[in-house]
């Protein structure tokens, strides 16, 4: 017997990295789709050929009683839609970013403990093979003292101009929550969640504001509720430290600048391209690694969650993790909002 999955939420992100993948996995069926709207959960099914649809997800939870879900809801929701699907038995695969605060992550882990579920996260740039290949390589000491570190994710003029992006009520914020939220989870992964000093941050919402038209579309400066880009600092415990710029729109001269570096004392690393960087016998070497850039990551966080589910595998992305990327995601934002560096608590 195969693995029943159903899906909260049928919009973009349903239907691009979640529904798809799922149909293309031996032995799971994607039983259900519930939305609150009406439209959406009716047109979903219908392309995907899923024999029920929903507009409640506790009405579908409750008659479909699927094992496993993935959250796909806005943000908001993030939290009170895993902790139902918990409540009702079912596995959780929850969109990133975990939740809007770390009390709403803490919550869900607690929710997953007691009923002994999976919970785990759709950080699915965590299940390339070239971080797998780059934490072996730190863990067996090849970078020596990793001591600092760049987090990247900006767009010259990337602003959705669909779904919830722009409303910080539903998604909680901007970039720092949408895109950079992938890249510091990584650099956080690779760093093995060092002890955090302290954090600060600026923040700005200039071009956002003025409204204009960029890759993704024409978007409305009237109606512009969260950062167009977020600068930050973060200083760990054991002086290193980490710098984050993400940005939705920036004035830099490539449509998008994606990367994360670490500096060890023996070597650095880059994630893209993904390179080692260092001295060999007095000479200068640079070694990058061709893995596979059009590879779907999405697929592989999907499989993951199946293999996890089926006993085959244990999850990647733990409930722990995402409160420490979650409470780092709030400190920026709060250090930002105030104007200062404020302290880990």
């Amino acid at each position: 017997m195969g693995l029943r999955v159903a899906i909260i939420g049928a919009g973009q992100v349903a239907r691009a990295s979640h529904i798809n993948h799922y149909q293309n996995i031996a032995g799971v069926e994607v039983v259900a789709v519930s939305d609150v709207n009406e439209t959406a959960a009716r047109e979903t099914a219908t392309i995907f050929g899923i024999a029920c649809w929903y507009c409640d997800a506790e009405t579908m939870l409750r008659k479909v009683q699927p094992e496993a879900v993935s959250i796909c809801v806005p943000n908001k929701f993030h939290c009170e839609i895993t902790c139902l699907a918990l409540a009702y038995g079912c596995h959780v695969l929850c969109e990133k970013p975990p939740a809007i605060t770390v009390d709403e992550t803490k919550q869900m882990r607690d929710m997953a403990q007691k009923y002994d579920r999976i919970l785990t996260y759709g950080f699915h740039f965590r299940h390339a093979k070239r971080v797998d290949f780059l934490k072996k390589k730190i863990d067996a000491g090849e970078l020596g003292t990793v001591y600092a570190g760049e987090a990247v994710w900006m767009r010259r003029r990337g602003i959705p101009n669909w779904g919830n992006f722009t409303n910080r009520g539903l998604q909680g914020g901007g970039p720092l929550i949408d895109i950079g939220i992938h890249i510091l989870d990584l650099a956080t992964y690779l760093m093995n969640y060092p002890v955090i000093d302290y954090i600060c941050a600026t923040s700005s919402d200039r071009i956002g504001k003025q409204g204009g038209n960029g890759l993704m579309g024409s978007w409305n400066g009237e109606h512009f509720g969260v950062e167009d880009g977020l600068f930050g600092f973060v200083k760990f415990a054991d002086g290193s430290s980490l710098q984050v710029r993400t940005a939705f729109a920036i004035n830099i001269s490539k449509k998008e600048q994606r990367s994360l570096y670490l500096y060890g004392d023996k070597k650095g690393l880059s994630v893209f391209p993904t390179g080692l960087y260092g001295e060999e016998d007095g000479q200068q070497e640079n070694r990058v690694y061709p893995f596979d850039e059009i590879r779907d990551w999405h697929y592989d966080c999907i499989k993951h969650f199946v293999d996890c589910c089926t006993g085959h595998a244990k999850p990647l992305v733990t409930p722990r993790q995402a409160i420490y990327v979650q409470q780092m995601i709030s400190c920026l934002y709060h250090s930002a909002e105030v104007g200062k560096p404020v302290a880990w608590q």
